[in-house]
């Protein structure tokens, strides 16, 4: 609970928003809507946390991370060293599984409340990184919470070919050329690493079968784009699934089968716009869901 109240917190800097968005129609019958941005200065002007506050809530989620390490270790050590420890039963050992897994989802949250902090003070880490290993770590980082033979077997892909054709078996279309995929670019490598995360996680949870990762760039941009097959998000509620914890009304979900997205895109908003880039969301009812992201290219001498 009080984790929770905590990260709610760091999401008041935007409250000011209006929650409209502005249609944004493109060549054809498609259109897609981008959630109104706001001035990230002027945003924020008296719904910050005061700089003790901020430290607390700060040193609160750090604190968090200590803990975490030892129940991680703790059931690792009762898995993996069973002549020390005993022997471990098949019921055991999913449970053991089970308590792991969710202990790596909170690890996660922690980082990621930790990351929003930082861009909440404004603090961008520019670097060099090559997309590939972008992706890939964004990939492995997503499966090892629910599929640990798939984060296995993209951490030895060598190729683009190789890591496509273990994507496909679970899924996953990969759509980038070559060229592009080896090229290196300028942004901030943790905050683009959790905005394709939480993208990726939440198509994960609303398809139907399949996902589309598609990777392109212009002159001055790097361009993402993550489709699913699953029902689709009424236009109704384009503005508020990128409320933090929001949920369908039990009736309305009796007529469609969509659901909260959680914290999960409010952190992706602000992290999009912080970093100067645009999120679009192009989805209906029954024809599935793309959330397009267009981040600047970082110039650096």
């Amino acid at each position: 609970m009080i984790f929770a109240k905590g990260i709610d917190r760091l999401k008041k800097i935007k409250k000011d928003r209006r929650n409209g968005v502005t249609s944004i129609h493109q060549t054809g019958s498609e259109s897609v809507t981008m959630p109104e941005s706001i001035d990230n200065h002027q945003g924020r002007k008296g719904h910050s946390p005061t700089g003790r506050e901020r430290i607390k809530l700060d040193l609160l989620i750090h604190d968090l991370k200590v803990p975490l390490a030892v129940i991680e270790a703790g059931l690792l050590s009762l898995m993996n060293k069973r002549e020390k420890y005993g022997p471990v039963t098949e019921k055991q050992e999913r449970v053991f599984e089970r308590a792991l897994r969710n202990t790596k989802v909170l690890k996660t949250l922690v980082n990621d409340a930790l990351e929003l902090g930082k861009s909440e003070e404004g603090m961008v880490n520019y670097s060099k990184f090559a997309l590939s290993a972008l992706i890939e770590q964004a990939l492995e980082e997503l499966f090892d919470l629910t599929d640990t033979n798939a984060s296995e077997e993209i951490k030895c892909c060598a190729k683009l070919a190789t890591l496509r054709e273990v994507l496909k078996n679970r899924g996953i279309l990969l759509l980038v050329e070559e060229e592009l995929w080896c090229e290196q670019i300028c942004q901030d490598h943790a905050k683009v690493k959790q905005i394709l995360r939480n993208l990726l996680n939440n198509a994960l949870k609303y398809r139907k079968s399949l996902i589309e990762l598609r990777i392109d760039r212009t002159n001055t941009s790097v361009v993402f784009s993550v489709k699913d097959d699953g029902e689709g998000i009424p236009v109704a509620f384009h503005k508020k699934i990128f409320k933090c914890y929001f949920q369908m009304d039990p009736d309305a979900r009796s007529s469609c089968s969509v659901r909260g997205h959680g914290l999960g895109l409010a952190g992706v908003m602000v992290l999009v716009e912080d970093l100067g880039g645009k999120l679009f969301l192009d989805s209906d009812e029954g024809l599935g869901t793309r959330f397009l992201v267009k981040l600047p290219l970082i110039s650096r001498t």
